[in-house]
């Protein structure tokens, strides 16, 4: 047995997420924790919401509520949501918890000890009307490169040219639109990731099994231009962690927060502390999964995140963690994930555009999403949501090959021989032949999963359902009971133990129908069928079964009409 440990990307506060965000880390993640939990190894799966910085505390304000209030709310809302989406997370924490203050703050403290932290003086934009120092996005002017009006201090979405607030023609704050700004002189600490360089390359050149894209994006970092960059991890913000080394306050930081990014990353390790709070465990139970002097050294730790979310998982993080010097658990593989696009455009919050996940799961179970947003997971290239290809999924995929299966087996054989699993006949030619072609299917499905190749999963998931239905259209049960009860039963017998073996291995991608199938089978034993001969017949004759109500219903095409109308969003 494995000890596996996984992180999703951390969500932000500031809001609900659409499926494009939840395909790019955490439901990834939660079907190779269930996978990995299904195969009986040692699972902790840890998220949280990330509360700090800036647009937690504007979007605080523009719902009229003190920043704290506000992040409490929303992480209640986004922990329901997992929770709806059926994301199995060992703890969904906060990174405003004091576990996560108390280890930013301690890196922070080794960091500047072992000299990987300097303080420098720079120039910064204040706005006086605002009384406060502004961050670059948080600045908006005339480009001077192409004369969009709506620039950003950092960039200019327009022409992309990379930009400084001083750039800017007529700057003014986003946050009041105030003009009245200033260039302030004000004192930072940066983390010298430079200083690391040389570390970090070689640990990410050790890393011969990573996806393309991690490896690409993080060497990108490594190598463009000025190549690696240190970075700033303090900000001049209100709400945040306080700037401390370790216990000792920071002369010079007062009034200081880190930076959120420096921050977010360390609330997997400050999560799992929360885990063993809330179940009233000692630190022995977390540092196992993340000290290597105090039993993690032998923990396969695996990232989910997009792709956007590289840079700091493969460089930035790993500079935090190398720098201190001490002995914690680094990732072992990070999986990462292209961009979800949506009916020929992008998500967009501010145009309503697109479907998040509170929409989604108002008009259908979560099963159909986990299902489509995985067999459709932006691996190798971007990909896109359309309404006829989800209908197109769902009705074909779950409704007639998964779906119709459990109901034609369940119906027919209790009309026909009932409710208990029938004993007559011996399994023949043709049932040898499917259980040796369920028995390769399945160590192929195994070899997708462990490899986190999830497209190619779903499609070996949906290769198996379809080859107990074209079994059971060739071995024809509802013919052979009038002329061979004894081979009718048989075939009945096969096919109702094959939909507790779906049951297992569909769990990771549709737990609740899942669930179902195990149900109507009268079953709780979810061993996987490592021994194909052996699963099928684990419902031994006389075992008591049920019909289950319809698993999926097909999507009309009058709704998939309505609910492309309804999430297309104002363009702009």
């Amino acid at each position: 047995m494995a000890r596996i440990l996984i992180t999703s990307a951390i969500p932000y506060i500031n809001g609900i997420k659409h499926l494009g965000n939840l395909v790019g880390s955490q439901l990834p993640a939660d079907l190779y924790a269930r996978y990995m939990r299904g195969r009986g190894h040692e699972v902790m799966f840890i998220c949280a919401t990330d509360e700090h910085g800036t647009p937690a505390e504007l979007a605080a304000a523009k719902a009229g509520k003190p920043v704290e209030d506000y992040c409490a709310e929303m992480h209640q809302v986004q922990k329901d949501l997992a929770n709806g989406f059926r994301l199995s997370f060992d703890y969904f924490g906060r990174s405003s918890s004091a576990r996560n203050h108390a280890l930013t703050q301690h890196f922070a403290g080794a960091l500047a000890a072992n000299g990987f932290i300097e303080e420098v003086t720079e120039k910064q934009v204040f706005s006086v009307d605002d009384n406060r120092f502004l961050p670059d996005r948080y600045i908006t002017g005339t480009c001077p490169n192409c004369g969009y009006t709506g620039a950003r201090g950092d960039q200019c979405e327009e022409c992309t040219k990379q930009l400084d607030p001083t750039d800017l023609i007529n700057p003014r704050s986003t946050i009041s639109g105030s003009t009245n700004l200033e260039v302030r002189e004000t004192k930072h600490l940066y983390l010298k990731q430079r200083a690391l360089r040389d570390e970090i390359e070689g640990w990410i050149d050790s890393k011969t099994d990573w996806p393309v894209l991690t490896t690409s994006i993080a060497k990108k970092w490594l190598n463009d231009g000025d190549g690696l960059q240190d970075r700033g991890i303090t900000r001049d913000l209100y709400w945040g962690v306080p700037v401390k080394k370790g216990d000792e306050p920071w002369p010079g930081m007062e009034g200081k927060v880190f930076y959120v990014w420096f921050d977010a990353p360390i609330e997997y390790i400050a999560g799992t502390a929360e885990w063993a709070d809330a179940n009233g465990l000692d630190d022995a139970a977390w540092q196992r999964w993340w000290r290597t002097d105090k039993g993690a050294s032998d923990v396969r730790y695996v990232q989910f995140m997009g792709k956007d979310n590289v840079p700091f998982h493969t460089l930035s993080f790993p500079a935090t963690i190398m720098g201190s010097r001490e002995p914690w658990k680094l990732v072992d593989y990070i999986k990462s994930f292209n961009y979800l696009n949506y009916d020929g455009g992008q998500f967009s919050t501010s145009q309503g555009r697109g479907v998040f996940m509170d929409q989604a799961l108002s008009i259908l179970p979560a099963d159909y999403w986990r299902w489509w947003l995985l067999s459709h997971a932006p691996e190798n290239s971007d990909s896109e949501f359309t309404w006829e290809n989800f209908q197109a999924s769902v009705n074909k995929d779950l409704a007639d090959v998964l779906g119709n299966f459990v109901s034609r087996v369940t119906k027919f054989a209790k009309s026909k021989l009932g409710e208990t699993v029938p004993a007559g006949g011996t399994f023949g030619p043709m049932e040898t032949a499917l259980i040796a072609d369920l028995g390769a299917r399945v160590r192929d499905y195994e070899t997708h999963m462990e490899a986190m190749d999830i497209r190619k999963a779903a499609g070996e998931l949906r290769a198996i359902w379809v080859a107990g239905n074209e079994y059971l259209q060739a071995a024809a049960p509802w013919s052979a009971v009038k002329t061979d009860l004894a081979q009718a039963e048989a075939i009945v017998r096969l096919a109702l133990n094959l939909i507790r073996v779906y049951a297992i291995l569909s769990r990771p991608f549709i737990p609740d129908a899942a669930g179902a199938m195990m149900a109507a089978m009268g079953s709780d034993d979810w061993t996987w069928p490592s021994d194909m001969s052996e699963a099928i017949r684990a419902l031994p004759p006389g075992h008591a079964f049920s019909v289950p109500e319809n698993l999926f219903r097909k999507i009309t095409d009058e709704e998939r009409a309505d609910w492309q109308a309804r999430f297309a969003g104002v363009r702009a």
